[in-house]
């Protein structure tokens, strides 16, 4: 059980550390791609009149269409989690002088990327397909 809470420990006040070390401008920059992808995506969905992603993510109907759901949002930020995945590497290396917290990578990762874009794609669809009704392009 002290491992455990010896690993919690760790693992929280190394995430908290990354927003004052090195390389911090990812924690802009991540959100921010993942932003723009959300508002492309939002976009396409309004236009083609599209289900809102977050909502046919939870109760799109069968499995099958979960998954094909989620790996369509998957697909479309990955390059961002990877460049995520590059630059939390590259800060291990310059603050730990190695990679050796693999989790904690993918921790950051999906929460600067992945994340943004499940929460704002959806609502971001919803204003597009509300401003186009309003000026007659339904």
């Amino acid at each position: 059980m002290d491992s455990l809470l010896d690993f919690l420990h760790r693992f929280w006040s190394d995430m908290l550390a990354r927003t004052d070390g090195p390389m911090t401008f990812r924690f802009l920059l991540q959100p921010i791609m993942a932003i723009i992808t959300a508002g492309i995506d939002g976009y396409r969905d309004a236009v083609l009149g599209r289900t809102p992603y977050f909502h046919k993510l939870l109760f799109g109907g069968r499995s099958g269409s979960r998954v094909l759901t989620f790996r369509e949002g998957f697909s479309a930020v990955a390059r961002i989690l990877l460049l995520g995945v590059a630059m939390d590497v590259i800060y291990q290396f310059k603050v730990f002088g190695s990679f050796s917290h693999p989790l904690e990578t993918l921790v950051i990762a999906v929460v600067l990327a992945f994340i943004p874009y499940l929460l704002l794609r959806g609502p971001i669809a919803r204003v597009v397909r509300r401003w186009r009704q309003r000026h007659g392009q339904a």
